[in-house]
């Protein structure tokens, strides 16, 4: 089971977000505070999770959790201001987003900016580490998964319903094929460049 809390008695936001590595999309984050005896051993990293067990995981945490938010950054802040940044930003309005203001946060990854002003302490594969963080990834991930599954049918042929915007052979096909959507991040390599000199 993972670590309910870093320190004891203090009100903790695990955060993570979801969608990083798409080439499509926006960069999801969620924001999560878990009561100090929260205990649920399915709870981790969501990439560990079958989609059903995610699913049934999303209501207990949000029944359970004593605040939770799910925040975004767009495509078109992605291009402007770069991926990482762009996740930062998306975290940091999950964290403002949430009706409890934690003491401290536990931020997914070996790094985290932000104009906030609550102190943090970055985890690297927090979410395989901490309960906060893991259901903050669960959180993102369904969110975002279902946002990807309504634009598969708004533009259908990329096979966003079952990569959600990953750069897999279908949804680079998609793009060969297709051209691309103005869901596409212009400022990611979106082809390898073999498949641009072949086409």
């Amino acid at each position: 089971m993972l670590s309910p809390f870093l320190e004891f008695e203090r009100i903790e936001a695990g955060c993570d977000e979801v969608g990083r590595g798409c080439l499509c999309g926006p960069v999801v984050a969620a924001a999560v505070i878990l009561p100090p005896d929260f205990a649920n051993a399915f709870v981790n990293d969501s990439k560990k999770l079958t989609r059903e067990s995610r699913n049934v995981l999303v209501n207990e945490i949000k029944s359970e959790a004593i605040a939770w938010s799910i925040a975004e950054a767009s495509v078109e802040e992605i291009d402007r201001i770069n991926i990482l940044r762009a996740s930062f930003l998306a975290m940091s309005r999950a964290i403002e987003a949430l009706n409890v203001k934690p003491q401290h946060l536990l931020i997914d990854g070996n790094r985290f900016s932000s104009h906030l002003t609550i102190p943090h302490t970055c985890i690297v594969k927090g979410d395989g580490k901490f309960a906060s963080i893991a259901a903050a990834s669960i959180l993102a991930k369904v969110y975002r998964d279902e946002m990807m599954e309504r634009f598969a049918a708004q533009y259908p042929g990329y096979g966003w319903e079952t990569n959600v915007g990953y750069p897999t052979t279908s949804h680079r096909e998609g793009i060969l094929k297709l051209g691309t959507t103005p869901l596409h991040r212009k400022s990611f390599k979106l082809l390898p460049d073999q498949l641009e000199f072949d086409f």
